[in-house]
């Protein structure tokens, strides 16, 4: 029987609307194989969306991402906005979006593709065959914590505040969804804190080890986040998935992004409260500058799809199949120019669609 999903499409600006057809043309061709049909539904978001009607998420584009399955994002924002007051830029859709759809967990991929591990900054021996997932609480910690300002005390001296606080409820929400992909890939956990300072990291080890008896099949282990930080450089093989908070896993998730050398290849996704559509994109920019020119790289578009089919939809063997698809042609020695190496025959973004689908 042929499962259906409904898919939001959101192409964003720059290079979003090439990149993004790729990944429908690829997502349409696994779908034929495995009988699953996805219907397609384009909305606005970003500068196109301020263009056509004054903001960067339209109601209407919050409404139809509610009542999708899942949703699917190419790129946002570029120069022709920059001028615009920050409650307006493209930027501020995107945060309304993730708010929206209750999107609390941040999944980071880094793995480092045998065919472009030269291009890492490390050297071969430390960084192939890594292999990591960063889950990062998305909603909470420092970056939303009350109260927060700048305020001037009587003598007149400014300080500066933010709160970082976490419920025991936050801790445990994104503490199951790391277990759960913890699962998935080689079963083992790494959470990190600041628990040696910090209180609030002390209440977030405690609940993550409690938390750690519902799953036995996961083998859990703690850092502090500055020796996480080392350790990511020093030897990054060690690391299965690792879960952490909203400011540390902004900066351990970049960290880990550059092990592989070109942010152009990673996806992300971004996931709520169940029964909520997930938010699936590229970690890359628009590249306004490239725009139109058929110079795009669309795998990390595609890698993004498949990371909603696994981690969305739950299908497993469609990933796969895109994924593989994504291994067969770097191994052609297929390349698009930011990937591009001596010897590699280089493709542009329609000639990498076509030869992805060639590789199904």
């Amino acid at each position: 029987m042929t499962q259906q999903y409904r898919i939001t499409l959101l192409p964003g600006d720059g290079i979003g609307p090439e990149i993004m057809a790729i990944a429908v043309t690829i997502l349409k061709a696994v779908g034929q194989r495995l009988d699953l049909k996805f219907e397609f539904q384009e909305a606005l978001l970003g500068g196109a969306a301020i263009d056509a009607t004054g903001e960067p998420l339209p109601d209407a584009t919050l409404k139809t991402c509610q009542d999708s399955d899942a949703v699917l994002l190419a790129a946002i924002g570029g120069y022709k906005w920059d001028t615009l007051p920050n409650a307006q830029r493209p930027e501020k859709g995107l945060l309304k979006l993730r708010a929206g759809l209750q999107l609390f967990a941040n999944l980071r991929p880094a793995t480092i593709l045998p065919q472009l591990v030269d291009a890492s900054s490390l050297k071969r021996e430390i960084v192939e065959g890594t292999d990591i997932l960063v889950v990062r609480e998305l909603t909470g910690g420092i970056y939303f914590g009350q109260p927060r300002g700048i305020f001037e005390s009587e003598t007149g001296e400014k300080r500066g505040v933010n709160t970082m606080v976490y419920s025991e409820s936050e801790i445990e929400r994104i503490g199951r969804v790391a277990f759960e992909a913890a699962r998935k890939r080689r079963g083992q956990l790494c959470s990190v804190d600041k628990s040696n300072v910090l209180e609030v990291s002390q209440l977030w080890r405690d609940r993550i080890t409690a938390l750690s008896a519902e799953y036995p099949d996961v083998e859990l282990s703690h850092l502090y986040v500055d020796n996480a930080a080392m350790q990511l450089l020093r030897a990054p093989k060690q690391f299965d998935t690792i879960v952490t908070g909203n400011l540390f896993g902004d900066i351990l998730s970049d960290a880990a992004a550059m092990l592989t050398g070109s942010i152009g290849m990673l996806p992300s996704a971004s996931l709520g409260v169940a029964g909520t559509p997930g938010l699936f994109e590229p970690v890359h920019g628009s590249a306004p500058d490239i725009a139109g020119q058929d110079k795009a790289n669309p795998l990390a578009q595609v890698l993004s799809a498949a990371m909603m089919l696994r981690y969305g939809l739950n299908e497993p063997q469609a990933a796969d199949l895109m994924e593989q698809a994504v291994q067969k042609v770097l191994d052609a020695g297929y390349r698009t120019g930011d990937i591009l190496s001596p010897g590699m025959k280089l493709l542009g973004c329609q000639a990498m669609g076509d030869a992805l689908l060639e590789a199904l």
